[in-house]
């Protein structure tokens, strides 16, 4: 399966938003994170987002078809970079799309000094990002009874 990325713009805030809430609705269901789940926010709210002007926003396209997306904060000054959010339509899911869209990103946007969060209680993700080089960072924050979210970096590997 071919995975490739394709820029979004503020054109695409509206079907960017539609995948978002269908791709996290069962987690929203789940933990019942209505401040922080990408289910419960607003569509404007992606707008704001595709306007910031360290934002890259792609389309997750496997085999041409769009099955997801993933942000990407690069200032281009060094500092870290940042996955948020990254998602997979549920029908995609469990075929290495989102591994594949997260080397992608990274021969885009260099591969050394990432970041991101994800739902400690998912164990995929867990070994999703483990997989893909990641390390806790022992930072985490308890949104509610049901679901804590921790934190992950990445460098390059020494050599």
């Amino acid at each position: 399966m071919e995975v490739r990325l394709a820029r979004a713009s503020v054109k695409d805030a509206e079907a960017l938003w539609k995948m978002q809430v269908a791709s996290f609705a069962a987690m929203l269901e789940k933990y019942q994170d209505y401040e922080t789940n990408p289910a419960s926010e607003p569509a404007d709210r992606m707008v704001w987002r595709l306007e910031q002007p360290d934002t890259y926003y792609y389309f997750i396209l496997a085999d041409g078809q769009t099955v997801g997306a993933i942000r990407v904060i690069d200032k281009m000054d060094g500092s870290r970079k940042r996955i948020s959010p990254l998602f997979v339509l549920p029908s995609f899911r469990d075929r290495g799309i989102a591994q594949a869209a997260m080397a992608e990103a990274e021969r885009l946007h260099g591969d050394d000094g990432w970041e991101l969060d994800t739902i400690l209680q998912e164990k995929g993700n867990l070994h999703l990002y483990e997989k893909m080089g990641y390390r806790q960072t022992g930072e985490t924050t308890v949104i509610n009874d049901r679901m804590t979210l921790v934190f992950y970096q990445k460098d390059r590997a020494e050599t």
